[in-house]
């Protein structure tokens, strides 16, 4: 059989509980803690939120920094290890001077294309690549 609830007293704050006396709505309330208090639609009481405090979600992952090698010229680039190649080839077209679209990156010998995501292709920190440019491509262009 199922127990029946009783009415138990609730340790609501006082303005949740008093119908105005003297402190304003039930929905901004202050108890002496500093905490703010709404109604829901429900009827539910429940402590407002800050929507600057309460993080948006997980927090991003820390950059790595990533070696390319082009010509005899070395060069390190800090990006997120959630970022495709592509946006990889485009950070590296300033530095080159060559097309995003005209090159190609390798990494443990294959190349990769503009679509595959670092972390999943296993780029970790300080891994080294190596850039070359495409002929090909920049003739169809």
């Amino acid at each position: 059989m199922m127990k029946m609830m009783r009415n138990k007293p609730t340790n609501f704050p006082a303005a949740a509980t008093a119908t105005n006396g003297g402190r304003g709505s039930v929905g901004g309330g202050r108890e002496s803690g500093g905490h703010e208090w709404e109604m829901r639609p429900g009827g539910m009481l429940v402590q407002k939120r800050n929507p600057d405090l309460d993080p948006v979600g997980p927090p991003p992952p820390p950059m790595i920094r990533v070696r390319i090698k082009y010509g005899a010229v070395y060069h390190e680039i800090s990006i997120s290890p959630q970022a495709s190649f592509g946006e990889l080839k485009k950070m590296l077209s300033g530095p080159t001077g060559i097309h995003y679209q005209d090159q190609k990156l390798m990494y443990k010998d294959k190349e990769r294309d503009s679509k595959a995501f670092l972390d999943v292709s296993g780029v970790k920190d300080k891994s080294k690549m190596v850039l070359i440019e495409d002929p090909i491509s920049q003739e169809k262009r």
